[in-house]
């Protein structure tokens, strides 16, 4: 079992651009890449987790300017329906290539999307870059006010930055303070499909990042398919990126590996449960098909 997925290279790696890195949560990948494709004409705009009334509640938009992409910076622990904007994005915005962004089950269904175009006709060849990011489980805006605010003792409006790693959520505010919680509190918060999910470094997109296996500022960058190496290529190419290989970085590759191995084999026992019950993956009883899959 590949638990990393298909993948052409894997590299550290960080931006060169400074305004970025100020902005983003680890190297600044994602960003960078949207805006070099939208330099390069590759993409008219990206869907991406953007801010809402609600502080870190992310919100879905279309970014089509490098300010947009800065201001939608960052990681926000919390779900953001990205592929609930793709239909907008070429009928009200009349874009014609897509960039789009989510987590490893977003990727799933941008794929599926493309391959059973149902209900998403006209859009499935408008979808021009794909990129992932590392995910090993999800929470609810209310399970991640919980957890600021009753386990760190933290007002939401006064977070600058949240943090996974090293075993910990982590919250750093405005003023200077900084307040943990073990990682083992999280799982009752996690979303239910997030214990059948079998991905964790997003398999499915052009090119993926996080930021396990990489120092801190910098990221792990896997390129997985033949239009994610004509981007990453052209973005190096263009000097936006600082790389050091994956052998000479610490925790490197095997961190990777292990995370993923440890959330798939754990999801795969969820999945085998439910089999024993009747029920399919995503909890449909078997023999009664989800209004919402594909036949």
């Amino acid at each position: 079992m590949d638990v990393l997925g298909n993948y052409k290279s894997a590299i550290s790696a960080r931006s060169t651009d400074k305004d970025i890195l100020k902005k983003s949560q680890d190297g600044g990948i994602i960003t960078t890449l949207f805006a070099y494709a939208l330099e390069e004409g590759i993409i008219d705009g990206a869907i991406v987790a953007g801010p809402s009334d609600e502080p870190w509640k992310p919100e879905p938009m279309v970014a089509t300017t490098k300010d947009e992409l800065l201001a939608a910076a960052g990681t926000r622990y919390t779900i953001s329906p990205n592929l609930y904007l793709i239909k907008e994005a070429t009928r009200s915005y009349g874009l014609d290539r897509v960039g789009i962004v989510g987590t490893p089950c977003q990727m799933q269904a941008v794929r599926k999307a493309q391959l059973y175009p149902i209900g998403m006709r006209d859009v499935d060849d408008k979808i021009a870059l794909a990129l992932g990011i590392y995910c090993m489980e999800n929470l609810s805006y209310q399970a991640l006010e919980a957890m600021v605010e009753d386990h760190c003792n933290q007002k939401m409006e006064s977070v600058k930055k949240m943090d996974i790693g090293k075993g910990k959520f982590t919250v750093y505010t405005e003023r200077g303070a900084v307040s943990q919680m073990p990682l083992k509190l999280i799982h009752k918060y996690v979303q239910p499909g997030c214990n059948v999910c079998l991905d964790y470094v997003a398999n499915l997109a052009d090119i993926s990042s996080g930021s396990v296996g990489s120092p801190d500022g910098w990221s792990t960058v896997f390129v997985r398919s033949t239009k994610g190496n004509a981007v990453w290529d052209g973005a190096i190419a263009a000097g936006l990126f600082e790389t050091k290989p994956m052998e000479q970085v610490k925790p490197g590759l095997d961190l990777v590996t292990k995370l993923a191995t440890e959330k798939i084999t754990k999801n795969q026992k969820n999945v085998d449960a439910r089999k024993t019950m009747g029920l399919k993956a995503d909890g449909t009883p078997k023999g009664l098909r989800n209004p919402y899959e594909t036949p």
